[in-house]
């Protein structure tokens, strides 16, 4: 029973952070968009492409920079609850 539940656990959990990857890929596309074409048409400037591409490489560089230390955050605290845990 508590291996289903930490299986159920693991999916919903796998099924959050791809919402969030994909939430976040819509709203850097969405933003880079606003920010890089001004006068959509039927193809991209050379600069619009650059833009573009810089522009999404630095949502995605601070997307892995907050995961990061997010994550180390999550692990740091894990380890202080577990060690207030064995002390009490």
């Amino acid at each position: 029973m508590q291996a289903r539940k930490e299986a159920v656990k693991a999916s919903i959990r796998e099924e959050l952070a791809l919402q969030n990857a994909q939430e976040l890929m819509n709203k850097a596309n969405e933003k880079c968009f606003q920010k890089c074409v001004t006068k959509p048409g039927s193809s991209l400037s050379s600069a619009e492409e650059t833009c573009l591409s810089r522009c999404l490489e630095r949502y995605l560089e601070a997307f892995d920079t907050v995961s990061k230390t997010y994550i180390a955050r999550l692990s740091r605290e894990r380890l202080e609850r577990n060690s207030t845990n064995l002390s009490d």
